[in-house]
């Protein structure tokens, strides 16, 4: 029996539509999200959107979309995370058509690449994107009949418009939207994956492989009727839209944040509770707190207050939200859970929200398995690792080496349909059930998961021994001054087909100026060569990082910011040639 079935009691749903139908029937009146209109620079008013609302805007958008001809076709959408999103992609996926995430980062070129191999069909777009999709629209090369404006527009028809045109249709009694059957294990969602290592490859994922995630999530996550999630995480990405779907199922008041700039006024302004966020998030946001207690010269009250905790809670005592009041005012005063995903998390900045009294997890998945096939739980954390196999998934190390280190591979509900036409990729990832994640891992002796890095990015050297980057990356990532990194072997002219260990390192400008206002680039740069010497000597030897590449320049990344390491390959080497 899987070490987390004992968690929380939730229900297996079949389908999407099984799942929301089933939501609203028992939150009904609550809130599903909350809407922010501004009307002037201070006048802000807020929309309230009940689960029941929600469902009936689903069915009148949906029953519209029918009547416009769009029934067992492709939809894409594209935008910041907002209601209008998420209503449209389950207005289709509740009428049994095929939602089209899309990233909407992307540039013109590779939004028409996309639009063109997904063969989608119509598009709802945020206003924000206009001009790429004129340009979209007067390129005429997609198969795109419509285009649909989130908010009002002059030039296109909008999403309210076709809301009141779809009431008007149920109210004459069409009701054809709402006897949409679903095949469960047919494509529903085609979502294309963020091309870290290689060329994006479109994803075909079902309603199954979705429903079946969410269930999994919420037999492990303590998430409460009562919370109110911040969505974060971009809703193109596999992530963040199951991630809402697992909050709606559990009756979760949702609110959407302003910008990255405006986290910490967000947490305060909603009284935010938990979110699913990526590990630099999760880093800035600590750093950013870290930083307010020092100026308020608090540090050496918060250390002393961690000592007393800690001890306290040995003996089943915690006073931790009296404590650290002030600090957890600081991230809007309600935080008390937070879910990790989407990249290597640091430990030390997970066991210090843990410390202050906020419950952090972190959880592993990729786009291919919808997403989540490992995580830890309230009932099941160990540091360092991601914890067990999901309920619903069988986890496997494929050829492990003397370490017990190999390919993670998984078997289950939530694994996808394959790659869309794309058979021969399809055939390198799935074998006999098999989905071969491009992973490397282990399992310690309790069964937890402990992950060592994407076998793509290993280097392994002449003598054979072989380096995770992510492993010495997060060790950087602390050194003062620095706001990230990657590791990378620069090919060693002087030996050939061996690497000179190497790392790229973004500094933090302003962070240097506030504690070396009078250094210059050179002597900034010899600082932190000198923290990653000291590194080096906790590290053997063919660890040791020998070359230094500095800069304030961000480093390529996709919209989770996750590094885009070809990428930065190609930048390097050209600037060393």
């Amino acid at each position: 029996m899987n070490k987390q079935d004992k968690a929380f009691d939730a229900v297996d749903y079949k389908d999407i539509k099984d799942l929301i139908y089933a939501a609203v029937k028992e939150y009904d009146e609550k809130i599903a999200f909350v809407i922010k209109h501004k009307k002037t620079k201070d006048e802000v008013e807020y929309e309230n959107v009940t689960y029941k609302r929600m469902l009936e805007d689903i069915n009148k958008l949906g029953t519209a979309m029918y009547e416009k001809g769009y029934k067992d076709k492709r939809i894409a959408v594209i935008g910041k995370n907002r209601y209008e999103w998420y209503l449209t992609h389950l207005s289709t996926l509740l009428g049994a058509n095929v939602s089209i995430p899309l990233d909407k980062d992307l540039q013109v070129d590779e939004l028409e690449r996309s639009l063109v191999i997904s063969k989608a069909d119509c598009i709802f777009f945020d206003p924000k994107l206009k001009d790429k999709i004129v340009e979209i629209q007067k390129r005429g090369t997609t198969n795109l009949k419509d285009f649909i404006c989130m908010d009002e527009d002059e030039d296109f028809e909008n999403i309210n418009q076709l809301i009141k045109s779809g009431a008007k249709l149920i109210k004459k009694g069409k009701k054809d939207y709402f006897n949409a059957k679903i095949d469960e294990n047919k494509m529903a969602i085609l979502l294309f994956t963020s091309g870290t290592s290689d060329n994006p490859k479109a994803v075909m994922l079902s309603q199954r492989n979705i429903s079946s995630t969410v269930y999994a999530m919420r037999r492990v996550e303590d998430i409460r009727a009562t919370d109110t999630n911040i969505a974060f995480l971009p809703f193109h990405h596999i992530y963040g839209s199951t991630g809402m779907l697992m909050m709606l199922a559990s009756g979760v008041k949702n609110v959407f944040p302003d910008g990255l700039k405006y986290i910490k006024q967000n947490l305060k302004e909603y009284q935010v509770s938990l979110f699913i966020g990526v590990p630099a998030l999760v880093e800035a946001m600590y750093r950013t707190m870290m930083r307010e207690v020092d100026k308020q010269g608090k540090t050496k009250t918060l250390k002393r207050g961690l000592k007393i905790s800690n001890a306290l809670r040995k003996v089943g005592i915690d006073i931790r939200h009296i404590l650290f009041k002030s600090v957890i005012d600081a991230l809007g005063g309600k935080l008390r859970h937070v879910v990790i995903g989407g990249a290597p998390a640091d430990v030390e900045i997970m066991q210090a929200f843990e410390d202050l009294g906020i419950k952090t997890v972190l959880g592993y998945g990729l786009t291919e398995t919808s997403p989540v096939i490992a995580s830890e739980s309230m009932v099941a954390k160990c540091k360092g690792s991601v914890g067990y196999p999901m309920c619903i998934d069988e986890l496997e190390i494929d050829s492990p080496d003397e370490n017990g280190i190999g390919q993670v591979k998984v078997k289950g509900p939530n694994v996808m349909l394959g790659y869309y036409e794309n058979e021969e990729k399809t055939k390198e990832v799935l074998k006999d059930g098999w989905f071969y994640t491009g992973d490397l891992g282990y399992f310690d002796e309790h069964d937890f998961l402990h992950l060592t890095g994407r076998s793509k990015d290993m280097i392994v050297l002449k003598n054979g021994k072989k380096v995770f980057p992510d492993e010495l990356e997060l060790l950087i990532n602390r050194i003062e001054m620095v706001k990230e990194c990657m590791v990378f072997g620069l090919p060693d002219e002087s030996d050939k087909g061996d690497y000179k260990l190497s790392v790229k390192i973004v500094y933090d400008k302003d962070r240097a100026k506030e504690l070396y206002p009078d250094k210059s680039f050179d002597e900034i740069r010899e600082i932190i060569w000198n923290e990653i010497k000291k590194l080096n000597q906790t590290f053997p030897k063919y660890k040791h990082i020998v070359n230094l590449i500095l800069t304030d320049k961000e480093l390529i990344k996709t919209t989770t910011n996750k590094v885009k390491r070809h990428e930065e390959m190609k930048l390097i080497l050209n600037e060393n040639k």
